[in-house]
């Protein structure tokens, strides 16, 4: 197991706010748990290390799924810490904790606070999604509310949209590393492409022909059954000939 950093002894404890940089997966998933636990779970906050652990890897309001060990959150851990998001503190007796600091990281209220939190958990989502998810953190009365905190994550550079604009529309946050962020925008061109009124037309002509080539077999296949039921007629009346 890595060694815990004794955070609070670092002389780069104080340091000044950051800004938002991208994280790795696992430090995106740690800071999700640290946000939310303090919102949901307050009695148990900050966390142990432990605590993190548990968190990070629940089935529930998390995607993908993840197997974090204590070295990953160590690790996920200090890289928070390294840009300011993330700090140690000394527990009840001996115990070491942590405990976010997105507010003045991301420079950002509780309602934006829920938002980011619901996407660095899950991923990209709906308005509608971000709306029913977050308000377990932070109350959002309709969906112009929710509308407007996330148009203002936007204009911070935090949040961006991934599809047009419209019913539907998908929004996640801005703290991928640039090759994670290649592989969703080419994941959601494949699934555009798949959706595209091209794609349709080439699918329902794929089916068109399939019925017809169908509908060409089942007719010479009426044909062979009429020759034979004449055949078996013939047989069967041998004098209806003559």
């Amino acid at each position: 197991m890595l060694p815990s950093r004794n955070f609070m002894n670092d002389e780069s404890a104080d340091e000044p706010k950051a800004s938002p940089v991208p994280l790795s997966a696992a430090a995106r998933r740690v800071l999700g748990v640290l946000v939310e636990k303090a919102k949901t779970t307050p009695d148990n906050y900050p966390l142990t290390l432990s605590g993190i652990v548990t968190g990070s890897n629940q089935k529930s309001n998390r995607d993908p799924k993840m197997d974090l060990d204590e070295d990953d959150a160590l690790l996920a851990l200090d890289e928070l810490r390294q840009v300011g998001a993330a700090r140690e503190v000394q527990g009840s007796g001996r115990a070491i904790k942590y405990r976010h600091a997105a507010y003045d990281w991301l420079d950002v209220d509780g309602a934006g606070s829920a938002v980011m939190t619901e996407l660095l958990l899950r991923g990209p989502q709906t308005l509608g999604e971000l709306r029913t998810r977050a308000s377990r953190m932070h109350p959002f009365p309709d969906l112009n509310t929710m509308k407007s905190v996330v148009s203002g994550l936007a204009e911070k550079g935090l949040v961006e949209s991934l599809t047009p604009p419209g019913r539907g529309q998908t929004f996640t946050h801005s703290l991928y590393p640039p090759q994670e962020r290649q592989y969703l925008n080419a994941k959601l061109e494949k699934q555009n492409a798949a959706k595209s009124p091209i794609a349709t037309t080439e699918i329902l002509d794929s089916n068109r022909t399939a019925v017809d080539q169908l509908l060409d077999r089942l007719e010479s296949v009426n044909g062979r059954i009429d020759t034979l039921e004449k055949r078996l007629a013939e047989l069967e009346n041998p004098n209806a000939q003559d």
